[in-house]
């Protein structure tokens, strides 16, 4: 049976073969530790869009069933889980309600920064399966508890095997308008980037 990683690189080589995209590209996937070894979305697109005020941001990580936001007094996204066991969460990203100029589509990655520079496609914690760590998607989805919203919201499925061991990860964040000129990260599109601290703990049972 294939892992959760094994699918989602097997959807990634779909996406490229689909597109004829090589693999030196430098659009999709992003360009933060996959295609290259750039740190932050910010090296390459700039962050000029409305939206930096934190207040009417929405960037939250939910466990799928109870609905809970994972976030800790300090900020940051606790997501324990039994080693082998699965546990999926909700990416919820947007902004309040009345916003003049809400975002269009929302991107965003989770990735581990110790294993940006390595050779594994996968910047996911290693000994970590994972299935969506990162998508893109247009503003319209909705959950309750954020009635009136401009949403996006997936589900994203962890799961520890053997080797995995405690991570910190980033969820990097951009709330888009506008439409990208291939080739350029800093014309046409309208951004804002953010980033919120995961913590990645393995349950022992």
């Amino acid at each position: 049976m294939k892992t959760f990683h094994q699918i989602a690189l097997v959807a990634i080589g779909i996406v490229l073969g689909t597109l004829g995209v090589a693999q030196s590209a430098s659009a999709y996937p992003p360009g933060v530790g996959i295609l290259a070894k750039n740190r932050s979305c910010s090296v390459c697109h700039v962050s000029n869009g409305p939206w930096s005020d934190e207040a009417r941001t929405i960037i939250d990580v939910l466990d799928a069933q109870t609905h809970k936001s994972l976030r800790t007094p300090d900020g940051v996204f606790r997501l324990d889980v039994p080693r082998g066991e699965t546990r999926t969460v909700l990416t919820v990203i947007g902004r309040q309600k009345g916003d003049p100029q809400p975002p269009r589509r929302n991107a965003w990655l989770y990735i581990d920064p110790t294993q940006i520079g390595t050779s594994a496609l996968s910047k996911f914690a290693a000994g970590w399966d994972v299935n969506l760590p990162m998508s893109c998607r247009i503003v319209g989805d909705k959950l309750e508890g954020y009635e009136d919203a401009q949403l996006t919201v997936l589900p994203m499925t962890v799961r520890p095997t053997d080797a995995a061991r405690d991570a910190e990860l980033e969820l990097q964040v951009m709330l888009t308008a506008g439409e990208a000129v291939k080739g350029s990260g800093s014309q046409g599109l309208i951004s804002t980037l953010a980033v919120r601290k995961i913590s990645l703990k393995v349950l022992e049972r």
